[in-house]
Protein backbone atom coordinates (compact mmCIF):
# COMPACT_ATOMS: atom_id res chain seq x y z
CA UNK A 1 0.00 0.00 0.00
CA UNK A 2 2.89 2.22 1.28
CA UNK A 3 4.99 1.46 -1.76
CA UNK A 4 2.01 1.94 -3.94
CA UNK A 5 1.21 5.59 -3.26
CA UNK A 6 5.03 6.96 -3.60
CA UNK A 7 4.63 5.22 -7.31
CA UNK A 8 1.51 7.22 -7.62
CA UNK A 9 2.85 10.17 -6.49
CA UNK A 10 6.27 10.53 -8.19
CA UNK A 11 5.03 11.15 -11.53
CA UNK A 12 3.05 13.81 -10.31
CA UNK A 13 5.91 15.85 -8.04
CA UNK A 14 8.01 16.16 -11.72
CA UNK A 15 7.62 18.68 -13.38
CA UNK A 16 8.02 19.48 -17.61
CA UNK A 17 11.12 21.38 -18.54
CA UNK A 18 10.12 24.45 -19.83
CA UNK A 19 10.52 24.69 -23.95
CA UNK A 20 10.89 28.06 -26.15
CA UNK A 21 8.01 26.57 -27.89
CA UNK A 22 5.47 26.36 -24.31
CA UNK A 23 6.93 29.28 -23.06
CA UNK A 24 5.69 31.69 -26.49
CA UNK A 25 2.23 29.70 -26.35
CA UNK A 26 1.56 30.79 -23.10
CA UNK A 27 3.12 34.94 -24.02
CA UNK A 28 0.34 34.42 -26.65
CA UNK A 29 -1.87 33.48 -23.99
CA UNK A 30 -1.34 36.10 -22.05
CA UNK A 31 -1.59 38.57 -24.81
CA UNK A 32 -4.69 37.41 -26.34
CA UNK A 33 -6.19 37.53 -22.45
CA UNK A 34 -5.34 40.83 -22.39
CA UNK A 35 -1.81 41.26 -20.82
CA UNK A 36 -0.06 43.51 -23.28
CA UNK A 37 2.37 44.79 -21.27
CA UNK A 38 4.82 47.34 -23.21
CA UNK A 39 4.08 45.59 -26.38
CA UNK A 40 2.32 48.25 -28.06
CA UNK A 41 4.86 51.02 -26.95
CA UNK A 42 7.77 48.40 -28.76
CA UNK A 43 5.44 47.99 -31.66
CA UNK A 44 5.08 51.66 -32.18
CA UNK A 45 8.27 52.29 -31.67
CA UNK A 46 9.83 50.35 -34.05
CA UNK A 47 6.67 51.32 -36.85
CA UNK A 48 7.60 54.90 -36.42
CA UNK A 49 11.53 54.82 -36.80
CA UNK A 50 10.54 52.77 -40.43
CA UNK A 51 8.30 55.71 -41.28
CA UNK A 52 10.36 58.39 -40.59
CA UNK A 53 13.88 56.75 -41.70
CA UNK A 54 11.95 55.57 -45.07
CA UNK A 55 10.40 59.57 -45.09
CA UNK A 56 13.80 61.59 -44.16
CA UNK A 57 16.89 59.24 -43.89
CA UNK A 58 18.63 61.64 -42.11
CA UNK A 59 16.49 60.73 -39.39
CA UNK A 60 18.76 57.91 -38.07
CA UNK A 61 22.21 59.64 -38.80
CA UNK A 62 24.66 60.16 -36.02
CA UNK A 63 24.18 63.81 -35.15
CA UNK A 64 20.23 63.27 -35.03
CA UNK A 65 20.38 60.10 -33.23
CA UNK A 66 22.04 62.15 -30.24
CA UNK A 67 19.14 64.32 -30.01
CA UNK A 68 16.59 62.28 -29.75
CA UNK A 69 18.34 61.33 -26.46
CA UNK A 70 19.30 64.70 -25.52
CA UNK A 71 15.36 65.92 -26.63
CA UNK A 72 13.39 63.48 -24.72
CA UNK A 73 15.99 62.96 -21.37
CA UNK A 74 13.87 65.95 -19.20
CA UNK A 75 10.25 64.55 -20.22
CA UNK A 76 11.69 60.79 -19.57
CA UNK A 77 12.94 61.60 -16.14
CA UNK A 78 9.58 63.20 -14.70
CA UNK A 79 7.44 60.60 -16.58
CA UNK A 80 10.05 57.93 -14.21
CA UNK A 81 8.80 59.65 -10.92
CA UNK A 82 4.82 60.02 -12.30
CA UNK A 83 4.88 56.07 -12.51
CA UNK A 84 5.21 55.79 -8.75
CA UNK A 85 1.96 58.37 -8.72
CA UNK A 86 0.09 56.19 -11.14
CA UNK A 87 0.82 53.08 -9.75
CA UNK A 88 -1.40 53.82 -6.87
CA UNK A 89 -4.27 55.23 -9.31
CA UNK A 90 -3.59 59.09 -8.77
CA UNK A 91 -2.26 61.67 -10.70
CA UNK A 92 -0.35 64.66 -10.36
CA UNK A 93 -0.80 67.28 -13.06
CA UNK A 94 1.66 69.55 -10.82
CA UNK A 95 4.54 67.69 -12.47
CA UNK A 96 6.06 69.95 -15.39
CA UNK A 97 5.75 73.21 -13.35
CA UNK A 98 7.06 71.29 -10.01
CA UNK A 99 9.85 70.69 -12.46
CA UNK A 100 10.35 74.43 -13.69
CA UNK A 101 10.22 75.14 -9.30
CA UNK A 102 13.42 73.43 -8.81
CA UNK A 103 15.24 74.33 -11.96
CA UNK A 104 14.49 78.18 -10.92
CA UNK A 105 16.10 77.36 -7.70
CA UNK A 106 18.56 75.46 -9.26
CA UNK A 107 19.41 78.88 -11.33
CA UNK A 108 19.01 80.91 -8.46
CA UNK A 109 21.47 79.32 -6.14
CA UNK A 110 24.00 78.40 -8.65
CA UNK A 111 24.21 81.48 -10.76
CA UNK A 112 22.36 84.40 -8.64
CA UNK A 113 24.03 83.23 -5.36
CA UNK A 114 27.39 81.85 -6.69
CA UNK A 115 27.16 78.32 -5.27
CA UNK A 116 28.49 75.37 -6.30
CA UNK A 117 27.05 73.01 -8.87
CA UNK A 118 26.49 70.22 -6.53
CA UNK A 119 24.76 72.77 -3.94
CA UNK A 120 22.52 74.12 -6.59
CA UNK A 121 21.78 70.57 -7.49
CA UNK A 122 21.11 69.22 -3.83
CA UNK A 123 18.49 72.66 -3.71
CA UNK A 124 16.99 71.86 -6.67
CA UNK A 125 16.20 68.16 -5.09
CA UNK A 126 15.42 68.77 -1.53
CA UNK A 127 13.12 71.50 -3.19
CA UNK A 128 11.57 68.56 -5.39
CA UNK A 129 11.31 66.63 -1.80
CA UNK A 130 9.53 69.30 0.38
CA UNK A 131 6.92 70.06 -2.93
CA UNK A 132 6.37 66.09 -3.02
CA UNK A 133 5.91 66.26 0.35
CA UNK A 134 3.44 68.58 0.32
CA UNK A 135 1.15 67.12 -2.04
CA UNK A 136 1.38 63.70 -0.22
CA UNK A 137 0.07 65.14 2.83
CA UNK A 138 -2.78 66.87 1.73
CA UNK A 139 -4.03 63.62 -0.66
CA UNK A 140 -3.11 60.87 2.00
CA UNK A 141 -3.80 62.54 5.09
CA UNK A 142 -6.19 65.79 4.29
CA UNK A 143 -8.29 63.23 2.05
CA UNK A 144 -8.39 65.78 -0.90
CA UNK A 145 -8.31 64.23 -4.41
CA UNK A 146 -5.05 64.07 -5.93
CA UNK A 147 -6.60 66.08 -9.49
CA UNK A 148 -7.38 68.83 -6.78
CA UNK A 149 -4.48 69.35 -4.96
CA UNK A 150 -2.15 69.01 -8.12
CA UNK A 151 -4.53 71.28 -9.88
CA UNK A 152 -4.00 73.95 -7.36
CA UNK A 153 -0.19 72.93 -7.52
CA UNK A 154 -0.14 72.97 -11.49
CA UNK A 155 -0.92 76.93 -10.99
CA UNK A 156 0.43 78.25 -7.78
CA UNK A 157 3.35 77.07 -9.06
CA UNK A 158 3.34 78.49 -12.42
CA UNK A 159 3.04 81.75 -10.02
CA UNK A 160 5.76 80.53 -8.20
CA UNK A 161 8.07 80.41 -11.27
CA UNK A 162 7.13 83.90 -11.95
CA UNK A 163 8.20 84.98 -8.52
CA UNK A 164 11.55 83.42 -9.08
CA UNK A 165 12.43 84.46 -11.92
CA UNK A 166 11.74 88.24 -11.13
CA UNK A 167 8.48 88.15 -12.94
CA UNK A 168 10.05 87.15 -16.58
CA UNK A 169 13.40 87.11 -16.60
CA UNK A 170 15.93 85.00 -18.24
CA UNK A 171 18.61 83.36 -15.91
CA UNK A 172 21.89 82.11 -17.70
CA UNK A 173 23.40 79.07 -16.48
CA UNK A 174 27.38 79.15 -16.47
CA UNK A 175 28.40 76.30 -14.51
CA UNK A 176 30.09 74.00 -16.96
CA UNK A 177 29.11 70.96 -14.87
CA UNK A 178 25.30 71.08 -14.89
CA UNK A 179 25.60 72.18 -18.57
CA UNK A 180 27.52 69.04 -19.35
CA UNK A 181 24.81 66.91 -18.39
CA UNK A 182 23.25 67.38 -21.61
CA UNK A 183 25.52 69.47 -24.09
CA UNK A 184 28.47 66.81 -23.54
CA UNK A 185 29.58 63.73 -24.23
CA UNK A 186 30.99 60.37 -22.40
CA UNK A 187 34.51 59.38 -24.44
CA UNK A 188 33.79 56.41 -26.85
CA UNK A 189 35.87 53.96 -25.24
CA UNK A 190 33.55 54.88 -22.13
CA UNK A 191 30.86 54.23 -23.96
CA UNK A 192 32.17 50.66 -24.60
CA UNK A 193 33.10 50.00 -21.03
CA UNK A 194 29.63 51.00 -20.25
CA UNK A 195 27.97 49.03 -22.58
CA UNK A 196 30.29 46.04 -21.51
CA UNK A 197 29.29 46.77 -17.63
CA UNK A 198 25.41 46.97 -18.74
CA UNK A 199 25.55 44.07 -20.59
CA UNK A 200 27.42 41.76 -18.21
CA UNK A 201 25.26 43.43 -15.05
CA UNK A 202 22.25 42.19 -17.03
CA UNK A 203 23.05 38.64 -18.20
CA UNK A 204 24.22 37.88 -14.35
CA UNK A 205 21.12 38.89 -13.37
CA UNK A 206 19.01 37.06 -16.07
CA UNK A 207 21.11 33.67 -15.01
CA UNK A 208 20.99 33.84 -11.12
CA UNK A 209 17.22 34.38 -11.16
CA UNK A 210 17.24 31.67 -13.86
CA UNK A 211 19.43 29.60 -11.26
CA UNK A 212 17.48 30.48 -8.23
CA UNK A 213 14.09 29.47 -9.72
CA UNK A 214 15.33 26.18 -11.36
CA UNK A 215 17.05 25.23 -7.87
CA UNK A 216 13.51 26.38 -5.96
CA UNK A 217 11.61 24.19 -8.54
CA UNK A 218 9.40 26.92 -9.46
CA UNK A 219 8.47 27.76 -12.89
CA UNK A 220 10.66 29.49 -15.23
CA UNK A 221 11.43 30.30 -18.44
CA UNK A 222 13.65 27.87 -20.96
CA UNK A 223 17.41 28.91 -20.69
CA UNK A 224 17.32 29.83 -24.60
CA UNK A 225 14.83 32.61 -23.84
CA UNK A 226 16.64 33.92 -21.37
CA UNK A 227 20.09 34.14 -23.39
CA UNK A 228 17.69 35.06 -26.56
CA UNK A 229 16.50 38.47 -23.81
CA UNK A 230 20.43 39.09 -22.96
CA UNK A 231 21.42 39.07 -27.18
CA UNK A 232 18.50 41.39 -27.80
CA UNK A 233 20.10 43.75 -25.15
CA UNK A 234 23.28 43.26 -26.17
CA UNK A 235 22.76 43.98 -29.89
CA UNK A 236 20.05 47.47 -29.15
CA UNK A 237 22.50 48.76 -26.82
CA UNK A 238 25.34 48.23 -28.96
CA UNK A 239 23.75 48.87 -31.96
CA UNK A 240 23.24 52.52 -30.07
CA UNK A 241 26.81 53.35 -28.83
CA UNK A 242 28.12 52.62 -32.14
CA UNK A 243 26.05 54.66 -33.96
CA UNK A 244 26.57 57.48 -30.65
CA UNK A 245 30.50 56.80 -31.21
CA UNK A 246 30.25 58.60 -35.03
CA UNK A 247 31.58 61.87 -35.31
CA UNK A 248 29.20 63.94 -36.13
CA UNK A 249 31.02 67.56 -35.90
CA UNK A 250 30.47 69.07 -39.54
CA UNK A 251 34.63 70.17 -38.68
CA UNK A 252 36.33 67.57 -36.42
CA UNK A 253 39.95 68.98 -36.89
CA UNK A 254 38.19 71.97 -34.90
CA UNK A 255 36.48 70.37 -32.25
CA UNK A 256 35.15 66.49 -32.37
CA UNK A 257 31.66 65.56 -31.25
CA UNK A 258 31.70 62.06 -30.88
CA UNK A 259 30.19 59.70 -27.78
CA UNK A 260 26.58 59.38 -25.75
CA UNK A 261 25.24 61.95 -24.05
CA UNK A 262 26.18 62.20 -20.36
CA UNK A 263 22.45 62.31 -19.62
CA UNK A 264 22.35 58.57 -21.21
CA UNK A 265 23.97 56.86 -18.41
CA UNK A 266 22.53 59.32 -16.03
CA UNK A 267 19.05 58.00 -16.85
CA UNK A 268 20.72 54.18 -17.35
CA UNK A 269 21.28 54.37 -13.76
CA UNK A 270 17.93 56.16 -12.48
CA UNK A 271 16.08 53.23 -14.65
CA UNK A 272 18.50 50.52 -13.23
CA UNK A 273 17.82 51.92 -9.72
CA UNK A 274 14.27 52.42 -9.48
CA UNK A 275 13.60 49.06 -11.14
CA UNK A 276 15.12 47.47 -8.50
CA UNK A 277 12.88 49.47 -5.97
CA UNK A 278 9.89 48.07 -7.84
CA UNK A 279 10.96 44.92 -8.45
CA UNK A 280 12.94 43.44 -5.42
CA UNK A 281 12.05 45.60 -2.22
CA UNK A 282 9.18 45.17 0.02
CA UNK A 283 8.17 49.23 -0.57
CA UNK A 284 7.93 48.13 -4.19
CA UNK A 285 5.58 45.16 -3.57
CA UNK A 286 4.11 47.23 -1.00
CA UNK A 287 3.13 50.05 -3.77
CA UNK A 288 1.84 47.66 -6.17
CA UNK A 289 -0.53 46.27 -3.56
CA UNK A 290 -1.75 49.78 -2.73
CA UNK A 291 -2.36 50.23 -5.71
CA UNK A 292 -4.20 46.96 -6.62
CA UNK A 293 -6.63 47.71 -3.57
CA UNK A 294 -6.54 50.04 -1.10
CA UNK A 295 -8.41 48.34 1.16
CA UNK A 296 -6.73 44.55 1.00
CA UNK A 297 -3.15 46.46 1.84
CA UNK A 298 -5.09 48.11 4.50
CA UNK A 299 -5.98 44.79 6.02
CA UNK A 300 -2.45 43.54 5.36
CA UNK A 301 -0.70 45.95 7.58
CA UNK A 302 0.79 48.12 5.25
CA UNK A 303 1.13 51.73 6.00
CA UNK A 304 -1.28 52.95 3.28
CA UNK A 305 -0.50 57.08 3.55
CA UNK A 306 3.00 56.31 3.84
CA UNK A 307 2.88 55.00 1.15
CA UNK A 308 0.88 57.17 -1.13
CA UNK A 309 2.81 60.27 0.40
CA UNK A 310 6.22 58.99 -0.79
CA UNK A 311 4.98 58.43 -4.16
CA UNK A 312 4.33 61.64 -4.09
CA UNK A 313 7.90 62.56 -2.61
CA UNK A 314 9.29 60.29 -5.30
CA UNK A 315 7.02 62.24 -8.32
CA UNK A 316 8.17 65.45 -7.20
CA UNK A 317 12.13 64.83 -7.29
CA UNK A 318 12.15 63.29 -10.02
CA UNK A 319 10.63 66.30 -11.39
CA UNK A 320 13.43 68.04 -9.72
CA UNK A 321 15.90 65.76 -11.99
CA UNK A 322 14.02 66.27 -14.79
CA UNK A 323 13.88 70.59 -14.26
CA UNK A 324 17.93 70.11 -14.05
CA UNK A 325 18.06 68.66 -17.23
CA UNK A 326 15.82 70.88 -19.06
CA UNK A 327 18.26 73.13 -17.70
CA UNK A 328 21.18 71.93 -18.86
CA UNK A 329 19.79 71.90 -22.51
CA UNK A 330 19.08 75.26 -22.30
CA UNK A 331 21.50 76.61 -20.45
CA UNK A 332 19.18 78.57 -18.90
CA UNK A 333 16.36 79.30 -16.85
CA UNK A 334 13.10 81.10 -17.83
CA UNK A 335 9.39 81.39 -16.83
CA UNK A 336 8.29 78.96 -19.48
CA UNK A 337 10.40 76.13 -18.13
CA UNK A 338 8.68 73.07 -17.01
CA UNK A 339 5.59 74.85 -18.43
CA UNK A 340 3.88 74.14 -22.34
CA UNK A 341 3.54 71.01 -22.95
CA UNK A 342 7.02 69.09 -20.49
CA UNK A 343 3.42 67.63 -18.44
CA UNK A 344 1.47 66.51 -21.29
CA UNK A 345 4.54 64.58 -22.95
CA UNK A 346 5.49 63.05 -19.62
CA UNK A 347 1.87 61.64 -18.67
CA UNK A 348 2.13 60.72 -21.94
CA UNK A 349 5.06 59.14 -21.84
CA UNK A 350 4.22 56.72 -19.25
CA UNK A 351 0.45 56.16 -20.87
CA UNK A 352 1.98 55.34 -24.12
CA UNK A 353 4.88 53.12 -22.37
CA UNK A 354 2.68 50.92 -20.66
CA UNK A 355 1.50 51.86 -17.06
CA UNK A 356 -1.85 51.69 -16.62
CA UNK A 357 -4.31 55.43 -15.89
CA UNK A 358 -5.66 52.46 -13.60
CA UNK A 359 -3.42 51.87 -10.78
CA UNK A 360 -1.72 48.34 -10.13
CA UNK A 361 0.03 47.90 -13.36
CA UNK A 362 3.22 49.34 -14.77
CA UNK A 363 7.38 49.37 -14.93
CA UNK A 364 9.76 51.83 -14.71
CA UNK A 365 10.87 50.72 -18.37
CA UNK A 366 7.79 52.52 -19.35
CA UNK A 367 8.90 55.45 -18.70
CA UNK A 368 11.92 54.87 -21.16
CA UNK A 369 9.96 53.50 -24.30
CA UNK A 370 6.95 56.30 -23.89
CA UNK A 371 9.68 58.94 -23.69
CA UNK A 372 11.00 57.48 -26.58
CA UNK A 373 7.83 57.07 -28.39
CA UNK A 374 7.27 60.90 -27.53
CA UNK A 375 10.24 61.73 -28.63
CA UNK A 376 10.46 60.32 -32.14
CA UNK A 377 7.05 61.91 -32.33
CA UNK A 378 7.97 65.17 -31.75
CA UNK A 379 12.00 65.01 -33.49
CA UNK A 380 10.31 62.99 -36.90
CA UNK A 381 7.44 65.47 -37.26
CA UNK A 382 9.63 68.24 -37.16
CA UNK A 383 12.17 66.93 -39.53
CA UNK A 384 9.13 66.61 -41.65
CA UNK A 385 8.90 70.57 -40.91
CA UNK A 386 5.32 69.67 -39.84
CA UNK A 387 3.04 72.47 -38.05
CA UNK A 388 3.27 72.63 -34.34
CA UNK A 389 -0.69 72.19 -34.39
CA UNK A 390 -0.16 68.71 -36.78
CA UNK A 391 1.97 67.72 -34.24
CA UNK A 392 0.17 68.41 -30.57
CA UNK A 393 -2.72 66.47 -32.97
CA UNK A 394 -0.76 63.59 -33.81
CA UNK A 395 1.10 62.84 -29.96
CA UNK A 396 -2.48 63.69 -28.41
CA UNK A 397 -4.09 60.85 -30.66
CA UNK A 398 -1.04 58.39 -30.27
CA UNK A 399 -2.01 59.38 -25.97
CA UNK A 400 -5.38 58.45 -27.12
CA UNK A 401 -4.36 55.50 -28.51
CA UNK A 402 -2.64 54.28 -25.48
CA UNK A 403 -5.07 55.00 -22.99
CA UNK A 404 -7.66 53.29 -25.08
CA UNK A 405 -5.85 50.15 -25.60
CA UNK A 406 -5.16 49.87 -21.72
CA UNK A 407 -8.92 50.06 -21.29
CA UNK A 408 -9.27 47.15 -23.64
CA UNK A 409 -6.63 45.38 -22.37
CA UNK A 410 -8.32 45.77 -18.77
CA UNK A 411 -11.80 44.60 -20.22
CA UNK A 412 -10.38 41.66 -21.46
CA UNK A 413 -8.03 40.61 -18.86
CA UNK A 414 -11.45 40.47 -15.97
CA UNK A 415 -13.53 39.19 -18.93
CA UNK A 416 -10.86 35.99 -19.31
CA UNK A 417 -10.28 36.07 -15.48
CA UNK A 418 -6.58 36.66 -15.83
CA UNK A 419 -6.16 39.79 -13.44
Amino acid sequence: MTTTAVREEGPAAVTPAPTVASHVRNYLARVRGGDLGSLPAVIGLVVLCVVFAIVRPVFFSAGNFANLFTQGAAVTAIAMGLIFVLLLGEIDLSAGFASGVCAAILANVVTVLGYPWYVAVLAALATGLVIGLTLGFLVAKVGIPSFVVTLAGFLAFQGVVLLLMKEGTNISIGDEVIIAIENRWVPPLIGWALFAVAVAGYAAAQLLRHRNRTARGLVTEPIMVVFGRIAVLALILGFAVYVLNQERSINPLISSNKGMPIVVPILAALLIGWTFVLNRTAYGRHLYAVGGNREAARRAGINVDRIRISAFVICSTMAAVGGIIAASRDRSVDPNTGGSNVLLYAVGAAVIGGTSLFGGKGRMINAVLGGAVVAVIINGMGLLNLSSGLKYVFTGAVLLLAAGVDALSRRRSAATGTR
